[in-house]
């Protein structure tokens, strides 16, 4: 991995959902100073800047995440520091009996880390006495509660519209890999061309990995949102739709795969092969036009009537040469006909 792809991501975060984190950390910094005198208040400001997520989902869990890890790690902090004073070995045994404490109780990596943060920073910056422990797991509750109230009340985040985009490019991917083979069944090609084109076609695992991907965010992005009503519908048909095209991205291998291997240049002359093309660009048509989309960013859609791939095709029997690799590909435009059937 390189050093650009561990520091950086792929889609930058919202300019809004940086704002809200930055409002609420300079919120809870101001009300925790002032309702909680003494020390600066940066469990506050941390916990509110932590609870910040792109979704309320993840934000609940994020502060309940890192008010339990606080109020575990102030409490072995404090009882430490009580038991044994603040020396240096006292703050290295309290985060080591925070770690083996949170493992016993089977908390998360993220609760874990907390506790043994909480832990060192009480010991570290301040003094182990039960008030001081108390205003920390105060602070911090006032800062989770800041985060989350930010981040519900200010465009409660949503992730509907990327998934939207996700389906989207799995429907053309998988339409152009259907329209690609269909051309190559009456072409003549090299190994090298036959290799590429297996290649094209393998390539929509990934784009059918990140629609399944973004529906998921989506999905989550909906729980405890305050929008959620107006789009679950939305939502719902977008989950049809990914699940209507990943079968049929596994038959469109299954089919690439089939005519790699078996390619010759007597199969232009196959009777059997160019209707089998002929149905692969009706299918390619009708998975432009699944239903989730919407049909005018489909290309040439002024053009083009929906449900093209009716009923199942029937050939005459194939070429002795042939009939594994026809038969192959028929069952496999069965199922994506049926597919398409089921969905429309």
């Amino acid at each position: 991995m390189s050093m650009s792809a561990a520091l950086r991501t792929a889609q930058r975060s919202s300019l809004l959902q940086v704002a809200k984190s930055a409002i609420a950390t300079v919120l809870a910094w101001f009300l925790a100073g002032w309702l909680i005198p003494g020390p600066p208040p940066v469990f506050a400001a941390i916990a509110a800047l932590l609870v910040v997520q792109p979704s309320l989902n993840q934000s609940f869990g994020k502060a309940l995440e890192r008010s339990v890890g606080v109020i575990v790690g102030v409490l072995v902090a404090s009882a430490l520091g009580l038991l044994l004073g603040d020396s240096v070995w006292v703050v290295a045994a309290a985060v080591g009996i925070a770690l083996v404490l949170a493992w016993a109780l089977r908390m998360t990596p993220g609760t874990g880390n907390q506790v043994a943060v909480s832990a060192l920073l009480v010991l570290a910056l301040g003094a182990a006495t039960p008030d001081y422990a108390l205003d920390r797991v105060l602070e911090t509750l006032i800062g989770a509660v800041i985060g989350f109230a930010i981040n519900v009340l200010v465009v409660p985040p949503l992730s509907v519209e990327p998934a939207q985009r996700a389906v989207r490019a799995l429907a053309d991917e998988l339409a152009d890999a259907l329209d690609r083979l269909a051309g190559a069944l009456g072409e003549r090609h090299s190994p090298a061309q036959l290799d590429a084109l297996l290649q094209q076609a393998r390539g929509m695992r990934t784009s059918r990995d990140a629609a399944a991907a973004a529906i998921a965010s989506a999905r989550d992005s909906l729980t405890l949102n305050p929008r959620a009503p107006r789009h679950r519908a939305e939502l719902a048909v977008l989950e049809r739709s990914v699940a209507t095209l990943t079968p049929i991205v596994t038959q469109a291998v299954g089919m690439t795969r089939a005519f790699h291997e078996r390619y010759d240049e007597s199969l232009r002359s196959e009777p059997a092969i160019a209707a089998i093309a002929e149905q692969l660009s009706r299918a390619a048509h009708d998975v432009r036009f699944a239903p989730g989309r919407d049909a005018a960013t489909a290309p040439d859609s002024a053009g083009l009537e929906p449900a093209a791939l009716t009923r199942p095709l029937a050939l005459v029997t194939p070429s002795s040469d042939h009939w594994i690799l026809v038969g192959s590909m028929m069952v496999d435009l069965l199922r994506i006909h049926h597919s398409l059937v089921e969905e429309n």
